[in-house]
C-alpha cells in the first residue's frame, strides 16, 4: 500500500489522459482555422488564429445564446430534482421498513431495462395533450426522476448511513423528515455530488428527445450544433468551434466540483 506507482503506471495514465483529451484538442484545432483546413493534405498540429472569429460566427448562424440558456435551465432543474428525489427515495429504500419494499425496488430497477425509444411516441402524445411541445418543460418534466438515481443513492446510503444515527435522531424527537434532512442528507452529500455531476452531464449532452420535441427556434445546445451542419456543405471549423463552446460549461463544472466527485468515489471505495 505504501509503494509508489511505477513507470508503467504513469505511462498508462499519461496515455489515457492524452487519448481522452485528444478529441477536445482536435475540435479546438480545427475550430481555430478557416474552412479549408479539412482539405489540406496534412492536418495542422498547432491551433490557428481564427477561433474567436469562428465562435462569433456560431452565435450569428444559430441562436446559440438561447440554446445555452435553455440547456443551463434544463440541466440545472433536472439535476436538482433528480438529486433530491433520488436521495429521498434512496433513504426510504435503504433505511425504512415497509411492506413490499424489496419488490418495489426490483420494479424500479427493472424499468432501466426498457429502451428509451419505446416510450417516445406515447410521451410525445402526452406532451402534445398538455400543450408542452416546443417548450423546454417537455424536456424537463419527463426527466425529473431517475430510476438509476434511486438505485444509486439506495446502494450508497445502505453503508454510508448507520442505523444508529437514525435511531438516535428518533430518540431525540426528530420526525422522519427532520431525520432525513439533518442526518441522511449530510451523509449522502458525496454520493449526491457524484449523481448530480453525471446527471448534469447526461442532460446537457442529451440529443434524441430534445430533437423530437423542440423546434429549431427554441433549441438546446445539442440541437443548435446539429443546425450548424444541416446544409449541403458542412463547415467543420464552424461546427467544431461550436462543439468546443458547448463543452466549456461542462469543463467549468467539473473543475469546480471535481473535488466532490473524487471524495465521493473514494468514500465508496473504502467501505467495509
Amino acid at each position: 500500500m505504501t509503494r509508489r506507482p511505477g513507470m508503467l503506471t504513469y505511462a498508462l495514465l499519461i496515455a489515457f489522459v492524452l487519448g481522452s483529451s485528444f478529441p477536445l484538442y482536435w475540435s479546438f484545432l480545427v475550430g481555430s482555422h478557416d474552412a479549408d483546413v479539412m482539405n489540406q493534405r496534412l492536418p495542422p498540429l498547432l491551433p490557428g488564429g481564427n477561433f474567436l472569429e469562428n465562435a462569433s460566427r456560431v452565435f450569428e448562424t444559430v441562436e446559440f445564446w438561447k440554446a445555452l440558456l435553455n440547456s443551463v435551465l434544463v440541466s440545472s432543474v433536472v439535476t436538482a430534482s433528480v438529486v433530491f428525489f433520488s436521495t429521498l427515495a434512496g433513504f426510504a429504500f435503504a433505511k425504512l421498513r415497509f411492506r413490499g419494499r424489496d419488490a418495489l425496488m426490483v420494479f424500479v430497477v427493472a424499468t432501466l431495462a426498457i429502451p428509451t425509444q419505446l416510450g417516445v411516441i406515447p410521451l410525445f402524445i402526452m406532451m402534445a395533450k398538455l400543450g408542452w411541445t416546443g417548450s423546454v418543460w417537455a424536456v424537463i418534466v419527463p426527466a425529473l426522476v431517475s430510476a438509476f438515481g434511486v438505485f444509486f443513492m439506495r446502494q450508497y446510503l445502505v453503508d454510508a448511513l448507520p442505523d444508529e444515527l437514525i435511531e438516535s435522531a428518533r430518540v431525540d424527537g426528530c420526525s422522519m423528515l427532520r431525520t432525513f434532512w439533518h442526518v441522511a442528507v449530510p451523509a449522502a452529500r458525496p454520493g449526491a455530488a457524484v449523481l448530480g455531476l453525471f446527471t448534469f452531464m447526461f442532460t446537457w449532452t442529451d440529443f434524441f428527445w430534445p430533437l423530437i420535441v423542440l423546434p429549431a427556434s427554441n433549441p438546446t445546445v445539442q440541437i443548435a450544433l446539429q443546425q450548424l451542419q444541416s446544409g449541403y456543405y458542412v463547415d467543420f471549423s464552424l461546427v467544431l468551434a461550436g462543439a468546443v463552446l458547448s463543452t466549456i460549461p461542462l469543463l467549468v463544472l467539473f473543475a469546480l466540483a471535481g473535488r466532490h466527485l473524487v471524495s465521493g468515489i473514494m468514500q465508496g471505495a473504502v467501505k467495509g
